[in-house]
């Protein structure tokens, strides 16, 4: 009885390990990304200072920069945020970013809005979010250039919602 009563115990710590092994997995695989840099070199260079507001949301360089912010999006950004920058709940709704600025009537005050929008954007790109010790976001300065975040902007001011 007691052999019997030990080998029952033993194959549930058995289950038990294995089913913690697979889950510890699980969570590492989604967990151990490497952000990608972004080849940017079909789109004109912006330099060194950065831009208060995104130089590709018109003129001949939108298309070009929707194509590379697209991508870019893809391989850095859609893991949390959503493909097609729809999240799932856990992430900002990158959609809604500027949601607010868009239903002000007052010029004056949209621009504001937005000038305030970009500087945010920019700033969690490049540095991230922490919060009480925790990564919320992981900073991307040194691995995006400032051609590439702006592409980025630029694919989400397409994905705005109506």
């Amino acid at each position: 009885m007691t052999t019997n009563i030990l080998k029952q115990g033993a194959l549930a710590a058995l289950a038990l390990a294995a089913c913690m092994a697979w889950t510890s997995q699980s969570a590492w695989a989604h967990g151990d990304v490497v952000p990608q840099s972004v080849d940017t070199t079909t789109l004109p260079q912006l330099g060194p200072k950065w831009l208060d507001n995104n130089p590709y949301s018109a003129g001949p360089a939108n298309k070009e920069a929707l194509r590379i912010g697209s991508s870019a999006y893809n391989q850095n950004c859609a893991r949390c945020h959503g493909l097609e920058a729809i999240s799932g709940g856990i992430s900002p709704d990158l959609r809604k970013l500027d949601a607010d600025c868009m239903g002000l009537a007052d010029m004056a005050k949209k621009q504001a809005c937005f000038a305030e929008i970009n500087e945010y954007y920019v700033s969690t790109t490049r540095r991230g979010r922490t919060r009480d010790g925790r990564v919320y976001m992981p900073p991307f300065e040194g691995i995006l250039t400032q051609e590439a975040i702006w592409a980025i902007k630029t694919y989400l001011e397409t994905r705005r919602e109506p």
